[in-house]
């Protein structure tokens, strides 16, 4: 469970960095061409990952590619919300909507694959979700919000919408496949999904853009393995509160790389997250949801 639950916090840190990345290319490059090089290049990491475990080219191969497409169709929906969002507002407010995925991703636990959702895992979710409503709350009640910002709103609103349904859809694969496999299959349908805007326009690719198109696509790549594999070993119930401590994260990049700093309502808001942590972790044994055992065929390192 520690295994599950560590690869989860790194996870949540690469992706925090990864969107503080993207939301610095979004003021230049369209977000189509950002999925694009996010998907494609993550696949070189991957294709290592693969190397490394021994699963390279067994790796490629899936018993379930419908399983594979609808869980790269909605994943690749769900990143195009997550980058219009990201354009629109600050990391921290666009991180902060994306943590009603994991409270939305609760329910399709239970009843798509029977996990037990424990009263303290259910407080701690909704304690964090308490946490997130703080952050959002200067956005919300401005009443000359700009037309911007509803849209970043609406998008971050659906991308937690379908990330919900994302988690229970990998819970769910992880069972008969590989987390690298998984991660690939996602990629490759990702970057076809980012292809398909091409006619819309791309801007040239010049200097620091490739780079950081690059470095967005790396970071995309190593916390797609991060995440699978803990939601491999952790139910996805369990592992939920401890995804509000990417606001931590985000906050951090507003500040540092942005100059945006948050009001104190936002550290409100960070403790009831960082709560909603402490109090899974004190979940007694004996009522914590069972741990799923690893993926087959997948060895640990």
């Amino acid at each position: 469970m520690l295994n599950g639950i560590a690869l989860r916090l790194l996870s949540v840190g690469f992706f925090a960095a990864m969107s503080a990345t993207v939301h610095g290319l979004s003021h230049s490059v369209p977000v189509g061409q950002i999925v694009f090089w996010r998907s494609f290049v993550a696949i070189i990491p991957i294709v290592i990952y693969m190397a490394w475990i021994g699963r390279f080219p067994n790796g490629f191969l899936t018993k379930r590619p419908g399983g594979h497409f609808m869980r790269g169709l909605f994943g690749g929906i769900s990143m195009v919300l997550s980058f219009i969002s990201l354009a629109y507002l600050p990391v921290a407010n666009a991180t902060a909507l994306a943590f009603l995925g994991p409270l939305v991703s609760l329910p399709f636990a239970a009843m798509l694959l029977g996990e037990v959702l424990t009263r303290r895992i259910i407080w701690a979710a909704f304690i964090g979700f308490g946490g997130v409503l703080l952050m959002l709350a200067s956005s919300l009640v401005r009443p000359d919000a700009d037309p911007g910002q509803l849209i970043g709103i609406a998008a971050g609103l659906g991308f937690a919408a379908t990330m919900g349904l994302v988690r229970v859809q990998i819970r769910n694969l992880t069972k008969t496949e590989s987390a690298v496999t998984i991660a690939f299959w996602f990629s490759v349908t990702c970057s076809g999904i980012g292809l398909l805007s091409l006619p819309l326009g791309w801007v040239p690719m010049q200097g620091e853009v490739l780079w950081y198109l690059v470095f967005a696509g790396l970071l995309g790549g190593v916390a797609q393995i991060l995440a699978t594999e803990a939601a491999a070993r952790v139910p996805v119930s369990q592992l939920a509160p401890f995804d509000y401590t990417g606001m931590i994260w985000a906050l951090g990049f507003d500040v540092i790389l942005f100059s945006q700093f948050p009001d104190w309502i936002s550290f409100i808001g960070m403790g009831a997250i960082v709560m909603a942590g402490v109090i899974t972790v004190i979940t007694p044994k004996s009522q914590r949801p069972a741990a799923a055992p690893p993926a087959p065929r997948q060895p640990w390192h």
